[in-house]
């Protein structure tokens, strides 16, 4: 975390966070105390009228995430957009996120790029994103769950062929590991 990101949630009112439990332990290593009000995927669409009160007040709100950043794979985007429609300012800060390392340590052309996020979780679905993907010149990114990526991949050989990829994990973790190579050797492994 940056220390401007520790200064803001400092001296906001309230946090709006995807899990208070996860935010409350991070708060609690910096001695921040502050009011968390639960912001998630299932809820955000029905808080953004609480958000706007309090905005209304000149209550200062910031919002993060469990593991990453704001709307990258993660909520915050109707949040984000309805508080812009309504004329109020957001403000980013940098925060953790797992594709521009990805990127770094991948070894394939950086640019341009397409960063995607996650395919649809039925492989019929997910096969159909794929062939939209296809033909586009760009280095792609995608995050998958571990359970997934073999299925993943293998649509991966199955519609673009046997190019080159880098599986990226664990970024910045104990257990971080690049496999670079084309997708059959990936595959293999």
């Amino acid at each position: 975390i940056t220390l401007r990101s520790l200064n803001v949630l400092k001296t906001v009112d309230e946090i709006l966070c995807e899990d208070t439990r996860d935010t409350g332990i991070l708060l609690k290593n910096y001695d921040i105390k502050k009011k968390l009000v639960s912001c998630h995927e299932y809820n955000e669409d029905k808080i953004i009228d609480y958000v706007i009160s309090k905005l209304e007040v000149g209550i200062n709100l910031a919002l993060v995430t469990d593991q990453g950043t704001p709307i990258i794979s993660d909520p915050g985007y109707i949040t984000v957009k309805y508080i812009t429609d309504n004329g109020y300012n957001v403000v980013a800060l940098p925060g953790a996120n797992a594709f521009v390392p990805a990127l770094i340590t991948s070894a394939i052309e950086p640019s341009p790029f397409l960063f995607y996020g996650f395919l649809q979780s039925k492989s019929s679905l997910a096969k159909k994103e794929l062939k939209e993907l296809k033909n586009i010149k760009y280095s792609i990114i995608l995050y998958e769950s571990p359970h997934r990526v073999k299925n993943t991949l293998g649509l991966i050989f199955e519609i673009f062929g046997d190019r080159k990829i880098a599986l990226v994990r664990e970024i910045s973790k104990l257990y971080e590991e690049v496999i670079r190579g084309n997708v059959s050797e990936v595959l293999s492994l």
